[in-house]
């Protein structure tokens, strides 16, 4: 790999961005460095039409069962658009190796860490809606090296955290068909053009599908995968789910009890704004490219947010300006409605579903960590009978949705643990 970061370097020439200088590629398969630079004009930008903001009036309950409650969007917009530093995300996302390289006719935008360590295992991580590649940046030191934060060298990994195509700073396709199996395909064209032999995958939210896909169609050097929002729920439990009706029969009482758990959340309409997208995501992408408000309450109606209290615990994970600065990622790479489009492209299919995912296509290993405080919390007979080769299952004590946001050092030890069988 050394010649490939050789001619990194020998094709980097900065231009002139709104958002990050990179060199335009001469070469459609060079790897070039990137670095995040948005424009002064940019963020001034943002913090007029955050001071135009027009409000709807309040709410009619008590809880978050219309949609993000007007006093607490309210003040943590105004801090957004006062007190908010967006140079301090920026710079700490460049002091990440950050990389671009053309896939497929659209530019994917990764992050690229190498461990210290020799024989560090590869792995790449696919995030999902409403996060990006800084859910992760907690975990990056820890997995790509261990012993400096109390692990062993035999854990290391290198790491490779790409931007979905349409979210972040990678590329917007121009046309259909960018659902979870074509990204699956270009992640393996990805780790080929690394020059990696082998890898693991890993994968939540949107990272999920995506990365079983990859399971799926098991491209060369891909040893395993871990979920950690697994396509588990029965053929019959999904039925079932699809007309509103109890529990099938045979179940035990966890598994009825996760059923109930998906049914309400079903039912109160936790799960409305993937409809939304997935029907027009083109509408929500208007609403969201003109106000940084309706972009802030869209990402916090997802149930992932649903523990979050908008900051006001100044102890909690992600903080205040850590879930600002994933909503101001959107907003400068105006990716509202293309990232909107992979629901739209996904439209049909659950992404916890087993017979949607064709989970009993899968033959490679799988590991699986379920979070507690997670959007649903698969008992291990549903993995089993989702994963034939289900190598590893544990339920974490805590964290949810965003684990790698909410903890850092937990989700590092369950990737360490789930892959050591797979270095051999």
């Amino acid at each position: 790999m050394k010649h490939l970061f050789a001619v990194a370097i020998a094709t980097l020439a900065l231009c002139a961005s709104a958002l990050a200088s990179v060199a335009p590629a001469a070469n459609p398969q060079a790897i070039q460095p990137f670095h995040v630079n948005v424009a002064d004009k940019e963020l001034a930008d943002l913090r007029n039409r955050i001071a135009a903001t027009r409000w709807p009036d309040k709410e009619t309950v008590s809880d978050r069962s219309q949609g993000a409650q007007l006093e607490q969007l309210q003040e943590l917009v105004r801090y957004w658009g006062t007190n908010y530093d967006w140079r301090k995300a920026e710079a700490q996302l460049n002091t990440l190796a950050q990389y671009v390289t053309t896939l497929d006719g659209v530019d994917i935008h990764f992050i690229w860490v190498r461990s210290p360590h020799p024989n560090a295992l590869p792995m790449i991580m696919t995030h999902g809606w409403p996060g990006s590649v800084l859910e992760f940046i907690k975990v990056v030191g820890p997995l790509t090296d261990p012993t400096a934060h109390g692990g062993n060298a035999a854990d290391a990994f290198d790491v490779v955290i790409p931007s979905i195509p349409g979210y972040g700073f990678s590329g917007k396709p121009s046309g259909i068909g960018w659902d979870p199996d074509h990204i699956a395909r270009v992640w393996a064209q990805l780790m080929q053009r690394l020059e990696y032999t082998h890898y693991v995958a890993q994968g939540g939210d949107w990272g999920a599908p995506i990365t079983s896909a990859m399971a799926r169609q098991a491209p060369a050097g891909l040893r395993g995968i871990h979920l950690n929002l697994p396509a588990t729920i029965p053929a019959e439990a999904s039925a079932a789910l699809a007309v509103g009706g109890p529990a099938p029969t045979g179940f035990s009482e966890k598994e009825r009890a996760t059923y109930d758990a998906v049914a309400t959340l079903v039912k109160q309409g936790n799960l409305a704004y993937s409809t939304m997208m997935a029907a027009r995501p083109q509408m929500i992408g208007y609403g969201a490219t003109d106000s940084p408000a309706f972009l802030a309450a869209l990402m916090l109606v997802h149930p992932g947010f649903a523990r979050w209290t908008y900051g006001a615990d100044p102890q909690q994970s992600p903080t205040k300006d850590e879930v600002l600065d994933d909503i101001t990622l959107y907003w400068l790479t105006n990716s509202a409605a293309s990232a909107a489009r992979l629901y739209w492209e996904n439209m049909g299919r659950s992404p916890l579903s087993s017979a949607a995912q064709k989970t009993t296509e899968i033959s490679l290993p799988v590991a699986v960590t379920v979070f507690p405080e997670d959007v649903y919390c698969p008992p291990e007979t549903w993995a089993r009978r989702a994963y034939s080769n289900l190598i590893y299952f544990h339920q974490a004590d805590k964290g949810g949705h965003f684990a790698a946001w909410e903890q850092p050092q937990l989700f590092t030890e369950e990737l360490r643990a789930a892959f050591r069988s797979l270095r051999r």
